[in-house]
């Protein structure tokens, strides 16, 4: 009950002080597809390491790490997705780790996408696994090497698939996203499916309302929500029923959604949402409408600098739309 809300510091008011800080809720996805990196990074990480999975976990923290270092000034929070980075075995879990770490050194948030779930103790292990503490084998415990700062959850196995990731993120104080109506076309398939008269996802985004009961001081409960910035109408109708919710925003940019129907995700103050963009940032040197902008930039020996002026225009793009629309945050400026 709205009674019983814990109104302490929680990990989504330290997400509003750096938002505060760098003026903006947009989140970087590093999503490190090798078929669109640079040529030059791909051929020296093969003569290093030759034809190997070491040679595409090399060439994918060269990738990122020059990411981090040309926009971790500019935004609050880094969102790597899982799958990515296991694909190369070993090398490429550690690349992932090392990644979270150099995101967090240059003093960003950070999301690990990985849409984990199961139930009991499995799905504990999973929780444990990315944002606690793992046992070692005399009984001791040891900070987990993610050690990120939220990730993204699949609820739809229900309460008991879920409680042990609010356990431990309560515990460890961090955060969870859990998967409401997402971005890609066949969501409605099931989401959209209707019970009682409503669809799933309200069912599901309910839910989340019922178990997201720690509630710092900026309003929002550590218990968010993915709501895809594709589905305004339904991210209109979900912000309505999930006031004390942080949505996590994908579908901005490559997946086609404009930063005006974004704000429908946002309450009145221009909170509750952090906007996710992957492609269109870390590959915007090879994007078509990027080149014709910035000509003497879009090359690949070039890619982290046109990252960072892709995510320059993206804040300016969703803030103008935000003020558009009366809810930038009064203490923002343009």
């Amino acid at each position: 009950m709205e009674s019983e809300n814990k109104m302490t510091k929680n990990i989504v008011d330290r997400l509003y002080e750096k938002m505060d800080e760098r003026q903006t809720q947009l989140m970087i996805g590093l999503d490190p597809n090798l078929s669109l990196f640079p040529e030059h990074i791909l051929q020296e990480a093969v003569r290093e390491h030759g034809r190997t999975y070491l040679a595409a976990a090399s060439a994918i923290k060269e990738f990122n790490f020059a990411i981090i270092d040309a926009t971790a000034d500019l935004v609050p929070i880094f969102k790597p997705q899982s799958a990515y980075y296991e694909q190369y075995g070993i090398e490429g879990i550690r690349t992932l780790e090392e990644t979270v770490a150099y995101a967090q050194e240059k003093g960003a948030l950070v999301c690990l996408d990985a849409k984990r779930n199961d139930i009991g103790s499995t799905s504990r292990a999973y929780a444990e696994a990315h944002l606690g503490k793992v046992l070692l084998p005399d009984g001791t415990t040891m900070t987990s090497p993610d050690n990120v700062d939220f990730m993204t959850v699949n609820g739809y196995l229900g309460s008991d698939g879920i409680n042990p990731f609010i356990e431990v993120a309560d515990k460890e104080d961090k955060g969870i996203f859990i998967l409401a109506k997402t971005s890609n076309p066949s969501s409605g398939e099931l989401q959209d499916l209707r019970v009682d008269d409503h669809p799933i996802y309200i069912r599901m985004a309910r839910l989340i309302r019922e178990l997201g009961q720690n509630i710092g001081e900026s309003g929002y409960s550590n218990v968010g929500a993915v709501v895809g910035a594709t589905y305004p109408a339904e991210a209109k109708r979900l912000r309505e029923i999930l006031p004390h919710t942080l949505f996590l925003m994908p579908g901005y940019g490559a997946q086609g959604a404009k930063a005006e129907i974004l704000v429908n995700g946002f309450d009145e103050e221009g909170r509750g949402a952090v906007v996710n963009s992957s492609r269109g940032i870390t590959f915007a040197f090879s994007n078509e409408d990027f080149r014709k902008k910035y000509p003497n930039v879009a090359i690949p020996e070039k890619f982290a600098e046109a990252a960072r002026l892709a995510t320059i225009d993206s804040i300016i793009d969703i803030n103008h739309s935000l003020k558009d629309a009366n809810k930038l945050p009064s203490n923002w400026f343009i």
